[in-house]
């Protein structure tokens, strides 16, 4: 079953989460600062428009990502939806660390280093996994009581 709108709001939630996560490593140190410069808009960040570079993250993360997570669920590899979408969370990662980082950061992927490439890893599994658990959730919410139980919460 594919639910573009509930797909969504999976990517909105899985955005959030995965947005809190990389503030969180850069407030700690963990994380480089070349990925957040990637991550949040890059050369927006520098012209002094962080609003805006926010609301294109949201809106990738939210309608492109969702959408086709939505799409691409049923034939992603996994028994679950919270393992495809662990798997769709390694593909976008890659899709990152071999496209857009290194064009942000002006380097090859072999120059990024070991440690951008592992700590970027974990904010992309969480967002691939909070993705879709909750679309799953979403999904099970919409269905239709079995027959002969009532659903008084709709």
């Amino acid at each position: 079953m594919v639910d573009i709108g509930r797909g969504m709001a999976a990517g909105f939630v899985a955005t959030t989460a995965f947005s809190l996560l990389v503030l969180a490593s850069l407030a700690l140190g963990l994380m480089p600062q070349v990925a957040a410069a990637a991550l949040f808009g890059g050369v927006l960040w520098g012209q002094g428009m962080p609003a805006v570079a926010w609301i294109i993250h949201f809106l990738i993360g939210t309608v492109l990502w969702g959408t086709l997570f939505a799409v691409l669920a049923p034939r992603l590899p996994g028994r679950t939806r919270t393992a495809r979408g662990i798997a769709f969370g390694v593909f976008l990662w890659l899709l990152a660390m071999v496209v857009l980082m290194p064009i942000t950061a002006d380097a090859g992927p072999s120059g990024l280093g070991l440690r951008l490439w592992v700590t970027m890893l974990v904010p992309y599994l969480v967002f691939g996994a909070v993705l879709g658990a909750t679309y799953s959730w979403l999904l099970e919410r919409r269905r239709p009581p079995a027959p002969g139980r009532t659903n008084p919460g709709r």
